[in-house]
């Protein structure tokens, strides 16, 4: 009779989003893991955003392969510009679950709000996903697999904290909400693999940049929050690696690309009620701003050259990727734009493309993640130069707790404010990505991103 093969190794993967070399020193829980395990620099993917960086770690391809060019894109088969979709299947490639259960069928995996959620082949899912009712109100929630999972969650830990997740207010409740949520998932399910995400160093890291005494407790409260799943974890016999999708460097300007573009002629609008939108399909060329990337899209192959020449001296960009550079950047897939623009380091790209104002659609003074065409770190703050803005504030808030329609108008409309960023490959390995594993000898610098799902099919003993 064959024996039945050794059980896989269990694993926690937690991706501590903004985790440097440097933060790490305010850290002492995961500063120890290290230094009682093994810490390596890991590179970082270009764009070096969530998406592509999460994408990367569990298929062990670059974004040529995957297809994640970004936190999103234009979809041109739909005319539309879509940011953080949550369908699985827009991963292409062979996933990290798919490779380990051909060596172990079986093998149970927990995802706790790593993006891409839906749709997943895992076997518990937890991803924020509010309630949007017929009214037009929004109220925090999520989604679960299985569905029960849902309440047992609420009853045990109360309402995902949606407004903490992004936002004015967002901090540490979401994350820790997040870690609440894996240890109930590790100790009532006891999956082979948990990926935990906590996004709590994204904030203020973006707020005040990452030297500024405020980033360097945001490191320290995590990592207090973080020592009961460390601990659960050594007591499960769990090995834990933590690491980071990238690190967030100072700012200190905005690059307007789309205003340089609609200045040059290639950039429509059309109007309604006195707001401008953006009109990808009748555009010769718009840009989908991503932190410190922009995808640049052409509609006209002869009009490429044009576009690089009224972009080529806009201050704040450091280079245009055309065909050649995004294969050498392993960028070239059909959903990137015909040119990658890349900030230089002490810029990153808006999204505005209005040149008044007054003309500003209603959505860019709220927190509208999915409605923007393009990712806007302004929402973090509430408008420092609107007098009444908490008085505004406070009269949604109303509404909310009433039950009525409410909109809250908070979000400046410059992100003169935002003093971090990333997405642009770092400088200093210092400012990039870092891994640690609480075993010892188990990582030597530096690994590539694409190294993460073969390294984690062998602390899981299947390879």
């Amino acid at each position: 009779m064959t024996p039945d093969p050794a059980p896989p190794a269990p694993l926690l993967v937690l991706d501590v989003v903004g985790l440097t070399p440097a933060l790490l020193q305010h850290m002492p829980h995961l500063k120890r893991l290290a230094e009682t395990g093994s810490q390596a620099e890991l590179g970082a993917v270009l764009p070096a955003v969530t998406c592509t960086a999460q994408s990367t770690f569990l298929t062990g391809a670059l974004p040529d392969g995957h297809g994640i060019v970004g936190n999103g894109w234009y979809f041109r088969d739909l005319g539309e510009i879509l940011l953080w979709r949550q369908h699985n299947a827009l991963v292409e490639g062979d996933k990290l679950w798919d490779a380990a259960r051909r060596r172990h069928p079986g093998y149970s995996v927990a995802n706790i709000c790593w993006w891409y959620a839906m749709g997943a082949d895992v076997d518990w899912t937890v991803t924020p996903r509010p309630v949007y009712y017929a009214d037009g109100r929004k109220e925090p929630d999520c989604y679960t697999r299985p569905a029960a999972l849902h309440d047992e969650l609420q009853a045990e830990l109360g309402t995902f904290p949606l407004f903490q997740y992004w936002g004015p207010g967002a901090g540490l409740p979401s994350s820790t909400w997040i870690i609440d949520a894996t240890r109930y998932v590790n100790r009532t399910r006891h999956p082979d693999l948990t990926l935990c995400y906590l996004p709590h160093l994204d904030y203020d890291l973006q707020r005040h940049g990452p030297n500024d005494p405020r980033s360097r407790q945001a490191a320290t409260d995590l990592d207090t929050a973080l020592a009961p799943l460390l601990a659960d974890a050594e007591a499960e016999g769990r090995t834990v690696v933590a690491l980071s999708e990238y690190g967030i460097t100072e700012v200190r300007t905005g690059v307007d690309i789309n205003r340089a573009l609609r200045r040059a002629g290639f950039l429509e609008v059309h109007t309604q009620d006195g707001m401008e939108y953006l009109d990808p399909t009748a555009s010769r060329a718009f840009a989908v701003a991503d932190h410190q990337i922009a995808h640049v899209y052409i509609r006209r192959p002869e009009d490429v050259a044009a576009v690089t020449a009224a972009l080529a001296d806009l201050p704040g960009i450091s280079h245009l990727l055309d065909d050649q550079g995004k294969k050498d950047n392993g960028l070239d897939h059909p959903r990137a734009g015909e040119l990658v623009a890349i900030a230089e380091s002490d810029a990153w790209f808006t999204y505005y493309y209005w040149l008044d104002e007054a003309a500003a659609p209603d959505f860019a003074a709220l927190v509208d993640i999915h409605r923007k065409p393009g990712y806007d770190p302004a929402e973090l703050f509430m408008d420092p130069h609107d007098p009444y803005v908490k008085v505004k504030a406070a009269t949604a808030l109303a509404r909310k707790k009433l039950g009525l329609r409410y909109r809250m108008a908070v979000v400046p409309l410059n992100g003169e404010a935002v003093r971090g960023s990333h997405g642009r490959l770092p400088d200093h390995p210092q400012d990039g990505p870092v891994l640690l594993c609480s075993r010892p000898g188990q990582v030597t610098g530096p690994l590539a991103a694409t190294d993460v799902k073969a390294l984690l099919l062998r602390l899981a003993g299947l390879t």
